[in-house]
C-alpha cells in the first residue's frame, strides 16, 4: 500500500486557518500565518493534523516547500478514508 498524496494550494494571511475544500483535484487551505520562515507551512501542517486527527509526523510536504502549490504525503491512512475526512 502506497501512501496517498494530495495537491494543496495554501492561502496565507487569512483571518482563520481552515480547509476550504477542493477546487478540481487541488485542496485549498487557508492559514493565518504569512509565508515567512516556514510559518505558513507549519500552520498548514497543524491545520491538516487537527482536521484529520492524525499526528503532524504523518504528514509530509514532498514538493513546493517555497510555493503556494504543494504536494503533501499522508502516512498511515488509506486514500478513500483521507478523501472522506477532507470532504467533511
Amino acid at each position: 500500500m502506497s501512501d496517498p498524496t494530495c495537491k494543496v494550494k495554501v492561502l496565507p494571511r487569512s483571518s482563520t486557518s481552515r480547509i476550504v475544500g477542493f477546487d478540481g483535484d487541488t485542496l485549498k487551505v487557508k492559514v493565518k500565518s504569512a509565508p515567512v520562515d516556514g510559518l505558513a507551512n507549519q500552520d498548514l501542517m497543524t491545520t491538516l493534523s487537527k482536521h484529520l486527527r492524525i499526528p503532524k509526523e504523518e504528514i509530509e510536504i514532498i514538493s513546493g516547500h517555497r510555493s503556494r502549490l504543494k504536494t503533501i504525503r499522508f502516512r498511515g491512512i488509506r486514500e478513500d478514508h483521507l478523501l472522506r475526512l477532507l470532504n467533511r
